[in-house]
């Protein structure tokens, strides 16, 4: 039976009603979080704590079959409100080592610098820059340092660890490099005490640091910093541990390969120069996901890229591998051999083994979340 004009209205309605009920108790929960997190800072707990997450997500879903409503549904929901609600809490944070007399950031004011002295200072610790105009001041502004943090391009890296010669004995050092292996050698050559090597895997404009992954690569005295890798888990940070060897050589992988090939990806496509709008209109959403991939990368700093991708001891290596494997597919659509391509497609879903069938239910999910809003199309 059609439902008339005058029921649809009311029926709209209602849902406007119920719309404005879920605003309110959003509101009531933002509160209610914002609470939670001035607890987690005076007694100094994560903000993010991933069992909790996991067993509140299990219960709202079984919640969710019982009353006929889709799981996911509700997942995806909780999902972006308790990224809404990590937000709201990361406004201030205990101060793991109230003992510390001064950190100086070296590169504080650049993007990622800034990030860290805005943590640091969150934390209430007494933070201090370093930049290229101060060092005439140097010594005054190390004098006392209980943390310094080198947060300068990689190509200056290590010359700027080179001048830290002076520091007090039980003054930790850190670098937050994108490589490790010489970084971290030109601490431990250079000073005596404590030294650490980080990578934040993330860039300057993250929200927060909540689930954002730190690689942490020892180097020396590691009790004496203890201290700073539990305030990066109070911030929500993500620590993963290896050395300084497999760390590069998993970023191979990670970085440069990637960042290249959106180099190459968008460089032929300028040079080809299509309706980039009109790609992008006829793109389904796993398309417009991949060419924002590419887009985004064209957008940041080029010089930072090119540290990435030439300061790599492996990049050649391992870049010209990757040429020699695009050229022998290549040859298998010359020759049009479409049986060998796919006897090579499936040994390499073998190699990935069950994680391919969860990067499908993954990435099933952010391509809903893609198709729901457009701006994918309007903002690569």
């Amino acid at each position: 039976m059609p439902v008339s004009p005058n029921e649809l209205n009311q029926l709209r309605q209602q849902i406007d009603d119920i719309d404005n009920q879920l605003v309110e108790l959003l509101a009531k929960r933002a509160k209610v979080t914002a609470r939670v997190g001035k607890y987690k800072s005076k007694v100094g707990l994560p903000i993010y704590v991933p069992e909790r997450e996991a067993e509140l997500i299990a219960k709202r879903r079984s919640e969710a079959e019982q009353l006929n409503v889709s799981p996911v549904l509700v997942e995806d929901l909780l999902r972006r409100i308790m990224r809404e609600s990590y937000h709201t809490q990361n406004v201030d944070y205990l101060c793991t080592n109230p003992k510390i007399q001064k950190i100086v950031v070296i590169g504080g004011a650049g993007a990622l610098g800034r990030v860290f002295v805005d943590m640091f200072k969150r934390s209430g610790y007494p933070v201090q820059l370093l930049e290229k105009d101060d060092w005439e001041n140097a010594d005054s502004i190390l004098n006392d340092a209980g943390l310094v943090l080198v947060a300068v391009p990689i190509k200056l890296t290590e010359s700027v660890i080179s001048k830290l010669t002076n520091l007090p004995q039980d003054c930790v050092l850190v670098d937050i490099t994108s490589t490790k292996q010489k970084p971290l050698a030109a601490m431990m050559a250079a000073h005596k005490g404590p030294v650490l090597g980080l990578h934040p895997m993330f860039g300057p404009d993250v929200a927060s640091m909540v689930k954002q992954v730190v690689v942490v690569c020892h180097g020396r005295h590691c009790e004496q910093y203890e201290w700073l890798l539990q305030q990066i888990r109070i911030w929500g940070g993500i620590l993963q541990q290896t050395t300084a060897k497999e760390h590069d050589d998993a970023m191979v992988f990670i970085q440069v390969m990637r960042h290249f090939c959106s180099f190459v990806f968008g460089s032929h496509l300028s040079g080809e120069n299509p309706d980039l709008q009109q790609l992008i209109s006829l793109s389904s959403p796993i398309y417009r996901l991949e060419l924002a991939m590419v887009g985004r990368l064209f957008a940041q700093d080029p010089v930072l890229y090119a540290d990435i991708i030439f300061d790599n001891k492996d990049s050649v290596k391992i870049l010209t591998e990757f040429s020699a494997k695009f050229n022998q597919a290549l040859t298998l659509v010359e020759s049009n051999n479409k049986g060998e391509f796919v006897k090579q497609f499936l040994n390499i879903g073998s190699w990935f083994g069950d994680y391919a069938k969860q990067c499908l239910v993954d990435s099933r999910k952010l391509l809903l979340k893609a198709d729901d809003d457009r701006s994918l199309s309007e903002d690569c």
